[in-house]
């Protein structure tokens, strides 16, 4: 109970929590789009022709803003000052040489440092093109061009959109930064504050302390995760979750133990709330870029994947994923669980071995 109020009147640490799984969520999943959505198109036209204006007719929204008309003049200054993704240039005589056989190429100019767009972008611009000019004159593919037909059938996120995956995985990074600081600064706040001694003057073993702060934290964050999983993800966002609330839910317990035990550990090391700052969030960063929500963990060095197989991270991030996207049930998820139960385990055994320590000199 002591936690409870301590956070309470803790008035930094509430507003953070709440805006972790609130705004920052909404934040992350509308406007941190990995898709294609108004792209700055330009067009240099060079032809004027019926072709080049179905074209620019062609690049239409969401995935494109409407095409801006410039001159072939300014296409290295546009670029170069980054108003436009892309910039199709037309070249003169292009419907011509259509007509007449000679197979002339437009050129597509990309901006690649916005990479999510160029790529995805340039796609879609070669697939207009070549579909408006084969309208244009008159033509259909042979059908003998494709032997086989490929069917594509996108499970678990059937419109391919980046707002259900990051709306989730920024749920589940918020769950671990928080887990890592709640627990972390009740213990620094205990030492600078000078209430630590009131509570080694109680009858309270240093493993029953450890416990109370891990058990406050686990309650508040997991609470708060849960309740923004339902009114945030599934209420506001629309975002449909096909898995377990109530598996996930357990699996967040186990998980906060483990994450809130390794922000002891770090707290008996630092000294000061500032110092703890300079060792959580390096912590917290190469958990969340290597723990495989950000990046495949299959695409990182076989090294690295097996020195992530140590992180209570990598395994949440796995079986969170598998509950909420896929649906999967305990049958499935029963080996991650029990990897970040270990996990914890070794974790809570030296947090306490240094909590001891420090109460240990605190005493004499």
């Amino acid at each position: 109970m002591k936690e409870f109020f301590s956070l309470r009147y803790d008035t930094v640490m509430v507003v953070l929590i709440l805006y972790s799984f609130t705004y920052a969520i909404h934040a992350m999943a509308k406007d941190a789009r990995m898709e294609l959505v108004d792209a700055s198109v330009a067009i240099a036209d060079e032809d004027r022709s019926a072709v080049s204006a179905r074209i620019a007719d062609a690049l239409l929204k969401p995935y494109f803003l409407p095409p801006r008309q410039i001159s072939f003049r300014d296409i290295d200054e546009s670029m170069d000052a980054g108003r436009h993704t892309f910039i199709v240039d037309v070249p003169p005589n292009f419907q011509s040489d259509l007509l007449a056989g000679r197979k002339p190429e437009v050129q597509l100019i990309v901006d690649a440092t916005a990479m999510s767009q160029a790529g995805r972008g340039a796609a879609y611009i070669q697939s207009v093109i070549a579909q408006e000019v084969q309208t244009f004159l008159g033509r259909r593919p042979p059908e003998d061009a494709q032997q086989a037909g490929l069917v594509v059938r996108a499970k678990f996120n059937p419109n391919l959109d980046s707002t259900w995956f990051m709306a989730v995985m920024q749920l589940i990074n918020n769950i671990t930064l928080l887990g890592i600081i709640l627990s972390g600064a009740a213990l620094v706040r205990e030492r600078e504050h000078g209430t630590i001694e009131h509570l080694l003057v109680m009858p309270l073993r240093p493993v029953e302390i450890m416990l109370a702060k891990i058990w406050a934290t686990a309650f508040v964050i997991v609470t708060v995760a849960v309740l923004s999983l339902r009114v945030m993800v599934q209420g506001v966002l629309q975002i449909p979750i096909p898995g377990s609330i109530a598996l996930f839910t357990l699996g967040a317990v186990v998980y906060m133990f483990s994450v809130a035990s390794l922000g002891i550990f770090l707290a008996t090391i630092a000294r000061s709330m500032p110092q703890f700052g300079l060792l959580a969030f390096p912590v917290f960063i190469v958990m969340n870029l290597l723990s495989g929500g950000t990046t495949p963990l299959d695409s990182m060095p076989v090294a690295i994947q097996r020195v992530m197989q140590l992180s209570p991270t990598t395994h949440f991030v796995s079986f969170a994923q598998a509950i909420l996207y896929r649906g999967a049930g305990m049958d499935v998820v029963w080996p991650e669980f029990v990897a970040v139960a270990g996990i914890g385990a070794v974790f809570f055994a030296a947090a306490l071995a240094r909590f001891r320590k420090t109460v240990s000199l605190m005493q004499i």
